[in-house]
Formats: C-alpha cells, sequence, structure tokens
C-alpha cells in the first residue's frame, strides 16, 4: 500500500485549453505554476525591500507594516514591468550591469541607477532639477514615461 503511494507522490492532473502540439505536460505544468515569476517576487520581498525583524506592541501594528511592505512591493513590481513593458517583449539594455552587458531590467536594477537621481532645489526665478549623472538614468525615466522637465509647485 505504501509503495503504491510513493509512485504518485508529487503527480498532478492538470485540464487545459492548451492543444497537445503546442506545449506538452512539463510546459503545462510550469505555466500553471507560474514558479519562476511566484519564487522571484519573494526574492523581492526578502531582498530590496529590506524586510528584517521589526518589535511592534499591537496585531493592528504588525498588519499595517505587512500591508506597507505589501505596497511597496508592488510598486517595486510596478516600475519593473513598465520598464519591460515600453522596452518590449525580449529587449535587453545596455549601462545596467556592472560590466555593461545587455540584460533584461531588473526592478533592483532599475532602483539602483535611479536611487542615486539628485534634485536641486530652485527657487521662484530658477526652478528645481533633476541631476542625471548617467545616460542610464534618463534611458529609465523615459522608459517610465516620467516628464522631468515638468515641474511642479504646490498649490497655494
Amino acid at each position: 500500500m505504501l509503495n503504491a503511494e510513493a509512485t504518485v507522490d508529487g503527480w498532478y492532473a492538470l485540464l487545459t485549453s492548451v492543444p497537445a502540439d503546442q506545449a506538452d505536460a512539463g510546459q503545462a505544468l510550469i505555466h500553471y505554476k507560474g514558479q519562476g515569476a511566484v519564487e522571484r517576487r519573494y526574492h523581492d520581498f526578502k531582498g530590496p525591500l529590506a524586510v528584517a525583524p521589526v518589535f511592534v506592541q499591537h496585531n493592528r501594528r504588525v498588519a499595517a507594516l505587512i500591508q506597507v511592505n505589501c505596497l511597496a512591493l508592488l510598486v517595486f513590481c510596478l516600475i519593473e514591468r513598465q520598464v519591460r513593458r515600453a522596452l518590449g517583449p525580449g529587449q535587453t539594455m545596455s549601462g545596467l550591469h556592472p560590466d555593461n552587458r545587455p540584460v533584461r531590467p531588473t526592478g533592483r536594477m532599475i532602483f539602483y541607477h535611479l536611487g542615486e537621481l539628485t534634485l536641486r532645489i530652485g527657487n521662484v526665478t530658477d526652478p528645481p532639477t533633476v541631476q542625471i549623472t548617467r545616460g542610464v538614468q534618463l534611458q529609465l525615466l523615459d522608459l517610465l514615461d516620467t516628464d522631468i522637465g515638468q515641474t511642479r509647485w504646490p498649490q497655494m
């Protein structure tokens, strides 16, 4: 009895609308599980957001902290998605990796390069300006459809 159970341990039953000539069973399982994307997001949650042990006194603060972390991860993922969509499917970019090889941008790379942007504070006659130190920063801002020349003054 135990041997019979062991032989089917880990098997999945999947029903798909994809014809057999377009995807084999292994591809259907990979697509179903989406494991690569899920695992990468867990890695993002543990990495760039720098989630570390925090001691709070009330359950509602724990829930609020988790919600803030999830919102930060959502923004992180949406920025990566926007840059990749603007580049096009399968397209790569130079200037993101230290050896300048073309790579597919990740959220971590995008935030690394945009994290070095600085804002020069202006005044009424001289508007504030974003100081770009590398061309890849301007390219990323363009892919994010961000107009850095448009200054927004606070409404009085």
